[in-house]
């Protein structure tokens, strides 16, 4: 049922890291290489600093772009800062809105049709073929949970809040659907109507809009224009359920508790996300990994 539509549709991978994930985004990288069609490209996006370093992922489907040549020209890095970044044109930058603008930013700098990010903590575990796997009857897979988020979670709350301020649409009702994960899959052409939407709706450029806010979610941005906005002219179908195996909590794991962990992985999971923020050596959970059954 899938296939017949699925060669309307050009897939890439884009993935923002930074230094301190380099292994696991090697890892990343490494299946992305093993389980994914040839013909997917996986950006990965840097700091310039940085570049040197992930030059060593390079290759012909791998392509390493630079933060700074992502941005625009009067977004600058302040020197001796790490979590911040000059505007000429806005109040400074954090580095968790800037990462959210380079993501954004992407669809203007790749050439396919629809862009699926995956974080650097992330790994294919299993085979996946996304004209396969995210296209239905024409459309693309469009991440959503609903009724997940309660109004109580507040961070979640402002997400929401400041979305539907900029596009102004009304406020999601509670509990609110989820559009954040990894894998999530946008279609470039609705990224750009984003912009014109967000300019149209401010009066400045679509940047210095993200620039001027203070709590956002670029997943949850882009989630409330395709249900608020474009609706059915989104060309998405929505789906409800994440394709992979997901480890949040920061506490380490030892060997036999990353062994229970995976235990867990459901025939429909094409990938396994331990967080970053854990702490725990890619070295002692890859090995572990390989032993997943691939079928």
């Amino acid at each position: 049922m899938f296939a017949s539509q699925s060669q309307h549709y050009t897939f890439c991978l884009v993935t923002p890291s930074y230094a301190p994930d380099f292994e696991r985004c090697k890892l990343l990288s490494s299946t992305v290489e093993e389980f994914l069609p040839a013909s997917i490209k996986h950006y990965i996006i840097v700091d310039r600093k940085d570049r040197a370093l992930f030059n060593k992922l390079q290759n012909d489907r791998t392509e390493i772009l630079v933060v700074e040549e992502v941005i625009p020209w009067w977004i600058k890095r302040i020197p001796l800062v790490k979590n911040g970044w000059f505007s000429l044109k806005t109040l400074p930058i954090r580095n968790w809105l800037l990462q959210q603008i380079v993501k954004l930013s992407a669809a203007k700098f790749v050439s396919e049709d629809v862009l699926m990010f995956v974080d650097s903590d992330v790994a294919f575990v299993r085979p996946f073929d996304p004209a396969t796997r995210f296209v239905r009857d024409g459309k693309v897979r469009f991440y959503r949970e609903p009724n997940s988020i309660p109004e109580t979670w507040k961070s979640h709350y402002s997400w929401y809040q400041t979305a539907s301020q900029l596009l102004k649409t009304p406020m999601v009702d509670f509990p609110a659907p989820n559009y954040i994960g990894d894998l999530i899959s946008w279609k470039k052409d609705n990224v750009i109507k984003l912009h014109d939407h967000l300019e149209k709706m401010s009066g400045r450029s679509w940047i210095e809009t993200i620039a001027g806010t203070w709590n956002l979610s670029e997943y949850i941005l882009y989630g409330m224009f395709v249900d608020y906005i474009l609706r059915d002219e989104s060309q998405h179908y929505i789906d409800p359920l994440y394709p992979g195996l997901r480890y949040f909590a920061t506490d380490d794991l030892s060997k036999q508790e990353i062994i229970n962990f995976l235990s867990d992985i459901e025939p429909d999971h094409v990938t396994v996300m331990i967080s970053a923020k854990a702490g725990i050596p890619v070295q002692r959970y890859a090995p572990l990994l390989r032993q997943i059954d691939r079928n």
